[in-house]
């Protein structure tokens, strides 16, 4: 025993004694780190984010991020049909992308005349060959979808990744681009069909029979949607893909305003719609905006489907009444509800 003391006193007297004990604490540390549950709050999301997990969106900056890529030169856009060009990197199972469909629905009928949106996939999920984040498996993102939901004020189910979950966003995401093949509005149709099928109805969009039916509600043909599924669009998801890694592109939504003379303004992540209308009156200061009718019909007629949120941004309505006037409505037989445990989404009624 009194070997044992002298020993430790030696230690102590070499200040090793406080070393090891900090070591100790620090390995006991990270030990709890790398048993946190995969329960994710806005306080920490940023953090997490930071580890690019593709299915971990950060609500305060607004981004669903992919792991970095070196931006290439020689980035070459399409002709210029409107004033500004604006490249708009998405992905369908982007819930930061379905967050700032609010603002870019008000975006296209207050500038519209203006702006020639470009869609672009970007591929957020291409497998599940990844552990980051604390996300390692499909069910590991059932809360983080619930928490995103609240504070977009947008309905999203998460418990699609418990019940059917998505193996990747690639299948949707090269249907898109057979889609626009076809016609580009009804792809942008579409792409809001299947957005609501996985975000609503907790449907997986990655399945063929699911992309097949929100195929036939935008109005498309789908055995001609599967033959360029199967050919051409794989080469368009592609170049998409590619467009991505010379614009640099870290995550989604991603929107670059172009003007003819080449000057770019980007605006990163789910941002207030203030921000979009910056970025186009910094590239052009002469471009006004459109006016347009308010009026709940007016706007289901453009829009036939509609949750609180957008409704608020398109009418100017305060978002703690929208849903008064909106029930109203459907008591009316004008639209029908569909609930969510996360909220609602209101839908034009059609005429029998």
């Amino acid at each position: 025993m009194k070997e044992r003391i002298d020993f430790m006193t030696l230690i102590q007297n070499k200040g090793i004694y406080h070393l090891m004990k900090w070591c100790w604490l620090l390995a006991i540390c990270a030990l709890m780190i790398n048993n946190i549950p995969a329960q994710i709050n806005t306080k920490n999301m940023k953090n997490i984010a930071s580890t690019t997990n593709p299915l971990i969106c950060d609500p305060n900056d607004g981004i669903c991020a992919i792991p970095e890529h070196p931006s290439e030169k020689g980035v070459q856009t399409k002709e210029f049909n409107k004033p500004i060009k604006v490249i708009y990197f998405t992905d369908p199972i982007c819930s930061s992308c379905w967050g700032i469909e609010p603002q870019l629905r008000k975006l296209k009928l207050e500038y519209g005349h203006a702006l020639d949106i470009e869609y672009r996939m970007g591929g957020l999920l291409p497998d599940w060959s990844y552990n980051s984040g604390g996300i390692s498996k499909p069910s590991d993102v059932s809360h983080h979808w619930d928490e995103v939901s609240t504070y977009y004020d947008m309905p999203i189910d998460g418990d699609v990744w418990l019940e059917d979950p998505l193996d990747s966003s690639y299948p949707p995401s090269i249907a898109f681009k057979a889609a626009q093949l076809q016609d580009q509005d009804k792809a942008l149709l579409f792409l809001r069909e299947l957005r609501e099928l996985v975000f609503l109805k907790k449907k997986n969009i990655a399945k063929w029979d699911i992309i097949r039916e929100a195929a036939i509600t935008a109005g498309l043909n789908p055995d001609q949607l599967k033959l360029d599924y199967d050919g051409k669009a794989k080469i368009l998801f592609e170049e998409d893909l590619k467009t991505a890694r010379e614009f640099g592109v870290r995550g989604f939504p991603a929107m670059y305003f172009i003007n003819s003379s080449g000057q770019k303004e980007m605006v990163y992540g789910s941002k207030p719609y203030a921000n979009y209308e910056e970025a186009i009156h910094k590239l052009n200061a002469a471009i006004k905006k459109s006016s347009y009718e308010k009026e709940a019909a007016s706007l289901f007629i453009k829009y036939h489907t509609l949750t609180a949120k957008e409704f608020s941004e398109l009418s100017g309505i305060k978002r703690s009444e929208c849903e008064q006037v909106l029930d109203e409505m459907v008591k009316k037989e004008q639209l029908l509800k569909l609930n969510t445990k996360n909220g609602a989404l209101w839908i034009l009624k059609q005429k029998s």
